[in-house]
């Protein structure tokens, strides 16, 4: 029995499916039982696949797909909300199993379409969605299933990593490391997204419902990402024995769920201070193992492509045995989220020095605001804290016009 399926895309990650198919289809029918055929692919422009064309037969007609009744999964590649949203629907309404690698999607709207698919008894699978070379909403739903996570943490941007690191090390820019990104295929022509930490907070909100069972939007926490980062707070960070990351975090504090997607100060001799450029990092702490990270690449055509593999093959297995239908993660929990008071760190915090030593350290001390080192470095002062509250933080910026920058420190 042959399992045909349909990619809707076929530009980086479709192609890389593509390929995957074509060159271990040995393995894949040990491993799913069954021979799978990629038997269309939706396309805008066939000229320009025509390349793969005898490959894979190419249509620009979704119903062409939707209408194929040999066609028992749909893997949408196309990315962004609409018209996917719709496609992803119709797929659904018409029997047919999805996988999709869209983070946007499943963030925004993947109650709605995780609902309709068990409804419908289909399959919607999206562990591509997230750190696309590390499996990591599988191994969430599964290695962690019997587990309590009390926090997930970590480097889910690949774009800002690869600049943050270039800044770092070697002494580039942001404007400098942004243009390499994009040169290099790391960033896209248009990187609001990933340098704003809006991406890293999509790829949160899916890992929130699968390590806490809560369903969160991004509207519900802080975002900031790198695009006003300055070269001054990294090198002081570094001299500090700091390492800057954007990090993502999802963390239990006295049973309310904090998260937030932030520039943080990681220690130099942190394992995460260690991942590099593109590379993705996720830490988690649970009650049973522990600490464990995983790493690997966070996009590209190869990771991602095999990652939806994976679940193509899973649906597959599924298909076969008449099992379909049933949730990628069963795991519910309703959790408020923090107040400001909840949540303390310290913060590295960086100020105009048109203020004195003296009168900065006075309104620190009003606000109850400890301090570990105060200095004056060229034209700032900088200013690492002991533990503070997020609310101490607020009241001290809407208090000093000349507060810069602030980052958390993680331990």
């Amino acid at each position: 029995m042959a399992i045909k399926i349909a990619l809707l895309g076929l530009g980086t990650v479709g192609s890389g499916v593509l390929k995957i198919i074509k060159n271990n289809q040995k393995k894949i029918r040990q491993t799913s039982g069954e021979e799978i055929i990629i038997e269309k692919a939706l396309v805008r422009n066939p000229e320009k696949h025509r390349n793969l064309a005898s490959e894979v037969m190419l249509t620009t007609n979704f119903d062409s797909i939707l209408q194929d009744p040999e066609i028992k999964i749909v893997v949408e590649l196309i990315g962004g909300l609409h018209p996917a949203k719709e496609y992803i629907t119709a797929a659904i309404n018409a029997g047919k199993n999805v996988v999709t690698a869209n983070k946007d999607l499943m963030a925004t709207f993947g109650s709605e379409l995780i609902n309709l698919a068990a409804s419908k008894k289909c399959d919607l699978m999206y562990d591509a969605s997230v750190a696309g070379g590390i499996p990591i909403l599988r191994t969430l739903a599964t290695s962690y299933s019997s587990d309590i996570i009390s926090e997930i943490q970590g480097i889910i941007n690949g774009t800002t990593n690869y600049i943050l690191s270039q800044m770092g090390e070697k002494g580039l820019n942001y404007e400098e490391a942004l243009k390499n990104a994009q040169e290099l295929g790391f960033a896209e022509a248009d990187p609001t997204n990933d340098v704003t930490g809006k991406d890293a907070a999509y790829k949160i909100v899916i890992l929130s419902k699968f390590a806490f069972g809560t369903k969160i939007s991004i509207d519900d926490f802080t975002i900031q990402g790198i695009n006003n980062l300055k070269d001054f707070d990294i090198k002081q960070a570094q001299k500090l024995g700091y390492v800057i990351k954007l990090i993502g975090i999802a963390k239990n504090i006295n049973g309310k769920l904090f998260v937030e997607v932030a520039p943080c100060l990681l220690p130099g001799n942190a394992i995460m201070a260690h991942i590099k450029n593109e590379l993705n990092a996720l830490q988690i702490k649970s009650q049973s193992l522990g600490t464990a990270v995983f790493t690997g690449p966070g996009a590209g055509s190869p990771a991602t492509a095999n990652s939806v593999m994976s679940d193509v093959i899973t649906e597959t297995k599924n298909v076969v045995k008449n099992t379909t239908g049933q949730p990628f993660s069963n795991f519910s929990h309703v959790m408020q989220l923090t107040s400001s008071e909840d949540v303390k760190y310290s913060y590295y915090l960086s100020f105009e020095a048109e203020e004195t030593l003296f009168d900065l350290s006075k309104l620190l001390s009003n606000l109850e605001i400890p301090v570990r080192e105060i200095k004056q470095v060229q034209s700032r002062i900088v200013v690492v804290t002991e533990n503070i509250s997020r609310q101490q933080l607020q009241d001290l910026a809407i208090q000093d016009q000349y507060l810069k920058a602030s980052y958390k420190i993680l331990q």
